[in-house]
C-alpha cells in the first residue's frame, strides 16, 4: 500500500508540475506577446492568460501591495507551483514521520490557497480557468494522498513503539 501512495504522490505531483509549467507558459507569451492565444483560452470568459495576467497571477496578489513589485517573491504563481510540487516529490522519498507531516501540512496550506485563489477567480476576475481549476482538484488528491500517508505513518510508529 505504501509503495501506491508514493506512486500515485508521484504522478499526482508530475500532473502539477505540468499543469504549473504551462501556466508559466502561457504566461510568459502573453506578456511578450498580447495577441498570444493559449489553448485554455476558450472565450472572453474561459481565459487563462486572462487570470494568469492579472494581479493575482503574480504573488497570489498579495506579495506587491506588501513587498513591493521588486520582491523576490512577486514571481508568476506557476513558480510556486512548481516549486510546491517539487518539495512535495522530495519529501516523498522519505518514508518518516517529520517527512509525513511536512507533505500533509504543504498540502493543506496549498489548498488553503486553492480556495483563496478559486475564489478570485470565480468572484473577483469572473472567469473560468481550465488550468487553475485543474490544480485545484490536484492540490485535493494530494492532501488526500498524504493525509493518508499520515495516518499510515503514524500507525507504524505506534506498533513500533509497542514493541519497545
Amino acid at each position: 500500500m505504501v509503495d501506491c501512495i508514493k506512486l500515485g504522490r508521484f504522478l499526482v505531483c508530475v500532473v502539477g508540475i505540468a499543469l504549473s509549467g504551462y501556466a508559466l507558459h502561457v504566461e510568459l507569451s502573453h506578456a511578450r506577446n498580447k495577441e498570444y492565444k493559449a489553448l485554455c483560452d476558450i472565450n472572453e470568459h474561459m481565459s487563462c492568460s486572462k487570470v494568469f495576467s492579472s494581479k493575482y497571477g503574480t504573488g497570489f496578489g498579495l506579495v506587491e501591495p506588501v513587498l513591493g513589485k521588486k520582491s523576490l517573491l512577486n514571481v508568476p504563481n506557476s513558480i510556486f507551483g512548481i516549486a510546491f510540487y517539487s518539495l512535495i516529490m522530495l519529501l516523498g522519498v522519505s518514508s518518516g514521520k517529520f517527512a509525513a507531516w511536512l507533505m500533509f501540512l504543504f498540502s493543506l496550506l496549498s489548498c488553503a490557497g486553492s480556495i483563496y485563489l478559486g475564489y478570485i477567480l470565480f468572484y473577483i476576475l469572473h472567469d473560468t480557468c481550465v488550468v487553475c481549476i485543474s490544480t485545484y482538484v490536484v492540490n485535493a488528491f494530494l492532501l488526500i494522498i498524504n493525509l493518508i500517508n499520515l495516518k499510515q505513518v503514524l500507525a507504524v510508529a505506534a506498533v513500533k513503539k509497542k514493541k519497545e
